[in-house]
């Protein structure tokens, strides 16, 4: 079965990113079964002969997947044809929705109908559609259908949806489905509700281990079970699925019932539990494995399990090309095969070290870091150096919540049965989320590497390092065991003095007395200020790890005041990192549930939310700040760019500096008129550069320094080069965080002095050093421009350490 699964794979993977190699496909595997019966009929090549049926079986199944390809590319050709476009479409949701941090519900469905106008034509095709909550949003499940008006954009190649949909307003639901379907909508509404009454972050794990649901599961708390290595535990995974199928194994087995029977309601308990948290393609995959790891212990053949394991990915393949691409499923793939290939040569191997209870119970979350380490390097950039020590703390307490969440289900007819349940299954959750808290807490939890190939090579050797040392074997030679001590050393030297140099002597380096200081989070905003102890945040950029990874960098615990410019993901995304770590919250116009839930959320925390509006001022440590920007009850103005909140800050040792968020050229004509801001020593220019700026402003503020917050390589082409041309043509240096990584600005005497992350780029060097410095006067700027020798006052960039190489 391996050079099946192998074949199978290769091909997914070759029709699912190139759909038009499918007829090449079918052609050669067509050729290649006609030349395998042949040689299997010669004579001279009987050795050839034996593997005819082999390489017959392999073509079939490469054959039969392009062709699977094949008959969908036209409805999938016809649906990219609308990309772009507004349209009308009726859909049969596949998949439990998750709350993006757009506010969106978004779900995997399958389209009905698909077109322009209001009677789309047929077109059934996988699609990613995004949706506003509302009050039936809580019922949402697999078999419901919608009909809605939406935006389409397209899709990558290799990704199983054709479309994306961005619906219009609300969405109509048509139907709920089955009565099957109905039922568990409404169990799984019934736990939710039940479980959202208990204390987190126990609470918001819950719904996801019992059934399934994880939009309670916070940014920080999804972020700890990654760095963790818990975050399998986050929804319902393989390990769940064969909890049950156990479950319902070992109560037949204690009544006494024959082996038939055990398997017969192990099977009915696992397809009950399927539906409860929904036939969605993950469970599907989940499932497929756990079934595989049931049925290679009740065999009591590990060496079969990894063929009924190859047969199960070949057969998932066959019905899915799509499902090659997707990590999800690899890593089950891989996580099985660890636990019935590595999982019993590590348990012997540590046998002799250990008890074997204790040998067994490390074995298993072993081998599965070892067989799915390689696979996450692919795809991210941050690694786990305690997932062992968590899953052996945390993988007891899964299946006592997963059973006791499901007796919380079956026991709905009873309420204060259900909540007795409910409220025992919160204990388990409770421990499993405290550990993943507790151990991604702890010194060098994760290591960041780039992702890629070069990574997981690296890892899949150390990881058959690792193996080889603790699997029984024959007495090494003295230079293999020379050979290994060696590589464990330099890779236990290495991370050692990554750790030295990416902490304290990474900290030295940076100045300490920064006043303004630009994160790199990417495409968007993450501005630090900071005077006389306290610190204030404007935005937060999209992700969570860039913003944490800048404030432990700049040894920011706390934040005094954050600045929610707006709400749009790439300003206001990651601030559910923040909660508990701020007092205020200084937001602008708050105009959908979950902009208030997304401030609802800091207030639980702990932070004091007030509503921005120009006139509103404070202090910061030594320094006062204003806001310019938008007017109270602002009605010219949607809300969203035009409407962003607008800071100006001075003194304390923060250099008088603009914050202009994402207004567009009019608003920004508008507060120019309005407010009058002149003079600005440092501008954080509008919407990462776009071309939609007033020169004007720019001329009358006449800055001394330009921070563009912008990502590298973004799809949107900022910073514009008109607007380049026009700052440099106010003679006025431009740093930008795509180029310069985090930059530090602070203000002396001496006039500013800047550092930054990375050296300028050659085709864009920095301002080379003046002999003589002269502060900046607030009238009359001496004009001098970049790339020529910087203004008076301006002292050139100095490069520092990366935090991911962090060199001295």
């Amino acid at each position: 079965m391996v050079p099946v699964a192998i074949v199978a794979w290769s091909a997914a993977l070759l029709v699912s990113f190139l759909p038009g190699t499918a007829p090449f496909v079918i052609g050669m595997s067509v050729s290649g079964a006609v030349a395998a019966f042949a040689v299997r009929r010669g004579r001279r090549l009987a050795a050839l002969g034996r593997e005819a049926p082999l390489v017959v079986v392999c073509l079939a199944v490469a054959g039969a997947i392009a062709c699977g390809s094949a008959w969908s590319a036209p409805a999938r050709d016809a649906a990219a044809e609308l990309a772009g476009h507004a349209v009308t479409a009726e859909v049969s949701v596949r998949s439990l929705p998750a709350l993006g941090s757009d506010g969106r519900l978004w779900a995997d469905a399958d389209s009905l109908r698909l077109g322009p106008g209001d009677h789309p034509a047929a077109l059934r095709v996988p699609v990613r559609i995004g949706i506003r909550p509302d009050a039936r949003s809580a019922t949402l499940g697999p078999g419901t259908v919608l009909r809605l008006t939406a935006q389409t954009k397209a899709t990558d190649p290799g990704e199983r949806a054709a479309l994306v949909l961005f619906a219009k307003g609300s969405a109509e639901q048509l139907s709920r489905g089955g009565p099957v379907e109905t039922i568990a909508g409404d169990v799984r509404a019934a736990f939710v509700a039940r479980a959202q009454r208990l204390p987190e972050p126990g609470a918001e794990l819950l719904p996801g281990l019992a059934v399934g649901d994880v939009r309670a599961v916070s940014d920080d708390l999804d972020a700890a079970m990654k760095a963790s290595g818990l975050s399998h535990l986050t929804a319902v995974s393989g390990s769940n699925l064969a909890i049950v199928a156990a479950a319902g194994f070992g109560i037949v087995a204690l009544c006494g019932g024959g082996r038939v029977l055990r398997i017969l309601v192990a099977g009915l308990a696992l397809a009950g539990f399927v539906v409860l948290v929904t036939p969605q393609p993950s469970v599907i995959r989940a499932a497929a494995m756990a079934g595989t790891a049931m049925l290679a212990l009740l065999l009591g053949r590990p060496r079969a399990g990894l063929s009924v394991l190859l047969l199960a990915v070949t057969v998932l393949l066959l019905a899915d090309p799509h499902l090659a691409a997707a990590p999800g499923f690899a890593l089950s793939a891989a996580a099985t095969a660890g636990l019935i290939v590595l999982a019993p040569p590590l348990a012997a191997g540590l046998e002799r070290r250990m008890p074997k209870p204790v040998a067994l119970a490390i074995a298993i979350p072993l081998s599965a870091q070892l067989a799915c380490g390689p696979i996450i390097a692919l795809f991210a950039t941050q690694q786990s150096l305690v997932s062992v020590v968590a899953n052996l703390l945390a993988e007891p307490a899964s299946p006592i919540a997963t059973v006791l969440g499901l007796l919380a289900c079956l026991a709905m007819p009873v309420p204060p049965l259900a909540d007795f349940f409910a409220a025992a299954a919160w204990l388990p959750s409770a421990w499993i989320a405290q550990t993943a808290v507790t151990t991604s807490a702890l010194p060098l939890a994760t290591i960041e590497a780039p992702a890629g190939i070069a990574t997981a090579v690296v890892v899949a050797a150390l990881s058959a390092v690792v193996y080889g040392m603790i699997a029984p074997r024959r007495p090494w030679r003295a230079p293999w065991r020379a050979i290994v001590g060696g590589l464990l050393a330099v890779v236990i030297g290495t991370v050692a003095g990554w750790g030295i140099v990416a902490g304290p002597v990474a900290l030295l380096q940076r100045p300490q007395d920064w006043g303004i200081a630009m994160c790199d989070v990417g495409q968007g905003d993450g501005a630090l200020v900071r005077s006389a102890g306290r610190t204030m945040l404007i935005d937060t950029g999209p992700d969570p790890d860039p913003l944490r990874r800048c404030l432990d960098d700049l040894g920011i615990d706390r934040l005094d005041v954050l600045v929610l410019t707006h709400f749009d993901h790439d300003h206001a995304g990651a601030s559910d990192v923040l909660a508990g770590r701020v007092g205020v919250v200084l937001h602008g116009p708050v105009d959908t549930d979950a902009h208030r839930r997304q401030l609802d959320r800091l207030e639980a925390a702990g932070a004091r939310p007030i509503p921005a509006a120009a006139g509103v001022t404070g202090r910061l440590g030594g320094a006062d700040w204003r806001v310019l920007w938008p007017r109270r009850d602002e009605k010219v103005f949607p809300p969203g760019n035009d409407v962003g909140v607008i800071m100006q800050i001075s003194g304390g040792g923060v250099p008088r500096s603009l914050f202009l968020a994402d207004l567009s050229a009019a608003s920004q004509g508008m507060m120019r008129r309005l407010a009058h801001p002149h003079d600005e020593t440092v501008v954080k220019v509008a919407h990462h550069g776009s071309a939609d700026q007033d020169p004007q402003l720019y001329a009358e503020l006449d800055p001394a320094l330009a921070l563009v917050s912008v990502g590298e390589g973004n799809d949107y082409g900022h910073p514009r080069a008109s607007t380049l041309e026009m700052l440099r043509a106010l003679r006025t240096p431009i740093l930008r965080t795509d180029q310069r990584g985090t930059i530090l600005v602070s203000e002396d005497d001496g006039g500013l002095r800047i550092w930054t992350e990375h050296p300028a780029p050659p085709e864009h060097p920095g301002p080379t050093p003046t002999p003589t410095r002269t502060p900046r006067t607030p009238r009359t700027p001496p004009p001098v421009a970049e790339p020529t020798p910087a203004r008076p006052g301006v002292r050139e960039p100095q490069p520092g350490p990366s935090p991911t190489a962090r060199a001295p």
